[in-house]
């Protein structure tokens, strides 16, 4: 596939990393920072041309004319609307995606459908990492909760803790303890090792477990990897940009919700608008504000400020200050990856969580759904199998007939409106969307030929 990126800032950038290394993918990335280009190809397989992404000529001399996919990822929602115009008019380019950050142009459903704007995708970065963040606070204990199946099956990562049911005890006897339970567990990581998840495994303290469950059963799971927590009542939020504007929006009806900006303005237009949160201009870094704030009650601190290190150093403060569960918003992987599991329990990437929505609709096949894991380093996705038994290599077939790639684990399918766990007698149809754990991304092009279409069938 022919891709074009526009916009080589950290989501661009994310994305032509991964999109680069996937299989049959040619990939051209565009920005106006020639620097940040060349550090980009010194070490990645792409193409990279400097200019305007909203200009012809730049996109001609990007391939324009042959692209499959544009993915406008500028900072300027203008650029990438213009852009996906452009590509359209000239270039009649199939599917064109932009990333809309301002609230104004996505609630306008009118600018984008037929005889608007030609964009066939929208993302929203803010929206989707806002979305992510309350269900994390609705799972207390989660350092991850991920929608397949409409919503009907999620798979949950969480750390196990001693105190757990299962913690100390062999996988098997969960369904002791669950009988009725639709829960799977797809992978256990120990020490940032991947462990297969067999009937004989035992569930050590600080495991981190990732596990497919029906939305109900989510809270009776948890129970089993930790000790029981009360739901949330109190949140603190740092930071009232797009994030934590929405974020309180999102909550201010189900917790006591606070949120901090040190931006009076920017506080001013918060207090305004939002109805029960109460809004505090002032530096959330700041301990004597905390203190005074009595942080020590708080269930949940959230720091989404536009600068990941006040994030990081303000809920390494708060967790010291008292708050039972904190969360900072990291735009660098790595940075991510160093702090979370310390004094931080959640590092949210945005990075990694867009790269999922983009990932759904340049996947070759039937794939719906994409989520990144483990820093892009573990994938889950959800496959539509589409092909009959005389066609399909899965079709028909036992899911212990299925020889799946090193790694792979298939926790659930979803058949109609109904959700069936995934177990070895379980057998493949027709139709169904099937939920799949991969401990190694690289696998993704073997899984995807296995559960899609036919060859030129779809």
């Amino acid at each position: 596939m022919k891709i074009i990126i526009l916009g080589a800032g950290q989501v661009g950038s994310t994305a032509a990393q991964q999109l680069s290394r996937e299989q049959d993918n040619d990939v051209t990335v565009v920005d106006t920072q020639d620097d940040v280009l060349r550090e980009l190809q010194d070490r990645l397989d792409i193409r990279t041309v400097c200019g305007n992404a909203a200009h012809p000529a730049v996109l001609e001399a990007a391939g324009g004319d042959g692209a499959d996919l544009i993915v406008a990822l500028t900072s300027s929602d203008e650029v990438n609307m213009v852009a996906c115009q452009v590509a359209w008019a000239l270039f009649r380019t199939r599917t064109k995606i932009a990333r809309i950050r301002a609230a104004d142009y996505q609630k306008r459903v009118e600018l984008f459908g037929q005889g608007g704007l030609p964009i066939d995708v929208i993302i929203s970065p803010e929206q989707l990492v806002t979305d992510y963040l309350v269900r994390l606070v609705q799972h207390p204990g989660a350092l991850q909760v991920l929608d397949f199946a409409d919503g009907r099956v999620r798979l949950v990562g969480m750390r196990a803790v001693q105190g757990g049911q299962l913690v100390g005890h062999q996988l098997r006897e969960l369904r002791e303890h669950m009988p009725q339970a639709e829960v799977r567990v797809a992978a256990i990581y120990r020490e940032g090792q991947s462990i297969l998840p067999e009937g004989g495994t035992v569930i050590a303290d600080r495991d981190e477990v990732f596990f497919v469950a029906a939305r109900d059963a989510i809270g009776a799971m948890a129970r089993e990897l930790r000790t029981a927590e009360a739901p949330i009542r109190r949140v603190v939020i740092a930071g009232a940009g797009n994030i934590g504007f929405r974020l309180a929006g999102a909550l201010e009806n189900i917790a006591q919700v606070k949120l901090i900006e040190r931006n009076p303005a920017r506080a001013r237009r918060a207090a305004e608008t939002l109805r029960r949160t109460l809004v505090l201009s002032g530096d959330a870094a700041s301990e004597d504000l905390l203190l005074e704030e009595n942080i020590d009650d708080a269930d949940v601190f959230v720091a989404v400020t536009n600068a990941e290190e006040a994030n990081i150093l303000s809920a390494m403060l708060a967790k010291d200050l008292g708050a039972h569960r904190v969360m900072a918003l990291v735009n660098k992987p790595s940075y991510a990856k160093l702090i979370e599991g310390g004094k931080i329990d959640v590092a949210i990437s945005p990075q990694t969580i867009t790269i999922g929505a983009l990932l759904a609709h340049v996947r070759h096949g039937d794939v719906v759904r994409v989520h990144s894991l483990r820093r892009g380093a573990a994938e889950a996705f959800e496959a539509v199998v589409h092909d009959d038994a005389r066609s399909s290599p899965v079709v028909g077939r036992r899911l212990d007939q299925i020889e799946l790639p090193e790694g792979t684990t298939i926790g659930a399918i979803a058949r109609g409106t109904e959700v069936l766990m995934a177990r070895h007698d379980r057998v493949i149809e027709a139709g169904d969307h099937v939920i799949l754990f991969l401990t190694d991304r690289r696998h993704v092009d073997a899984v995807v030929r296995l559960f899609g279409s036919t060859p030129g069938q779809h």
